[in-house]
């Protein structure tokens, strides 16, 4: 943890885009740290893509040395081929932190969004104008960027009602 608190990076996993953001709480005071998204190269293999996803969040935790990382889990959608290919997209995205020795928490979509909106059903603009308030002065423009810092956020609530984060249990 540094000064400025714990740095927890958020994940929203996806296999064209992965959003990640990075938050720093100290107590219940949070502060946007920075924000981006790794992409896949579509006219690539599947295996390339998931290399590609892999590494790039690799890069991001070794520039941005977070404490933990808390990762969207992957919901079932009505096309079982995409639903199949963002859990692949989620185990290249859940390796990153976990092979960087980072403590990985995972919440549920509904979840996230009931911990930063206060609905469990609030659409894309609902949660980036959330984040907006929760984070001033953070500029996120992408969709998947802003879905990951709504994660780090509602690690950053989850942690603090249960008593503390992550790496405090261990």
């Amino acid at each position: 943890m540094s000064d400025s608190g714990l740095r927890i990076l958020g994940l929203d996993p996806g296999l064209r885009n992965t959003g990640w953001g990075l938050i720093a709480a100290r107590g219940n005071r949070l502060s946007h740290l920075a924000h981006g998204v790794v992409s896949s190269d579509a006219e690539t293999d599947l295996a390339a893509r998931l290399c590609q996803l892999h590494r790039g969040l690799a890069q991001v935790i070794v520039e941005h040395s977070p404490d933990e990382a808390a990762v969207e889990e992957t919901f079932v959608n009505r096309n079982p081929a995409s639903t199949l290919k963002l859990g692949q997209a989620r185990g290249a995205v859940l390796l990153a932190p976990a092979l960087a020795g980072l403590p990985v928490a995972e919440y549920g979509a509904n979840h996230v969004k009931k911990s930063v909106v206060g609905a469990g059903h609030a659409d894309k603009r609902q949660i980036r104008a959330m984040v907006a308030l929760l984070l001033p002065g953070a500029k996120v423009g992408n969709a998947d960027a802003a879905d990951a810092l709504a994660v780090a956020i509602c690690h950053a609530h989850h942690a603090t009602r249960a008593g503390g984060f992550i790496a405090q249990a261990s």
